[in-house]
């Protein structure tokens, strides 16, 4: 089907993002037609304000208005363990439990060889880094339980044995092949609390 460009463009733009198809890309464009110009605008300057304000906290790695982050800067949260988590998504869904009062480490992803993503290629030498600071004294390593998180959670296991800081991984209350951001509060809330020594 041929579509006027501004329109064929925006078709074009949806499906840019995850998830999106052909149809549904066809469906949203043709639904921002539809919609009030004013509504459009603000819609855009969300995006180009999201992109152009947002950043990634340079002692965590979470997503931050502000360097460094709310939650690095809370002097409140216990300053000696720290939750290592993929994604600033999974910080997000982790803070909606109310439960964990650490910090965090995100690592943007995980170890994957299949993908040609090692060790190098997500924030692991970081972490080495911030673990140097004697005040931590527990990892808490909740990334997801697929195999690239369970692959990532040992290698970063093996590598902290000898620094003899305490190192956990959250209980499977979680099922396998599953995000953190999609899991419940209280499923969440067990696979911390039944966290177990690696």
């Amino acid at each position: 089907m041929h579509y006027p460009e501004p329109i064929s463009k925006l078709i074009d733009s949806f499906m840019k993002l995850p998830g999106i198809g052909p149809k549904t890309a066809v469906r949203l464009a043709f639904f921002v037609l539809s919609m009030k110009e004013d509504t459009v605008l603000d819609f855009a300057k969300a995006l180009v304000n999201a992109k152009r304000n947002l950043t990634y906290c340079s002692v965590c790695g979470h997503i931050t208005d502000q360097d460094p982050c709310y939650i690095c800067q809370d002097q409140r949260r216990e300053r000696n363990v720290v939750c290592v988590v993929q994604d600033p998504k999974d910080v997000i869904a982790m803070e909606k439990m109310k439960e964990y009062n650490g910090l965090y480490h995100v690592l943007h992803g995980a170890i994957s060889p299949m993908e040609g993503i090692g060790p190098e290629d997500i924030k692991v030498p970081e972490l080495l880094k911030r673990l140097q600071d004697d005040e931590i004294q527990e990892v808490i390593l909740a990334t997801n339980p697929n195999i690239e998180g369970e692959a990532t959670a040992m290698y970063i296991s093996r590598l902290l044995k000898p620094t003899g800081i305490k190192i956990t991984r959250i209980a499977h209350g979680l099922p396998v092949g599953g995000d953190l951001e999609y899991a419940d509060e209280v499923t969440l809330s067990k696979a911390l609390e039944g966290r177990r020594e690696v």
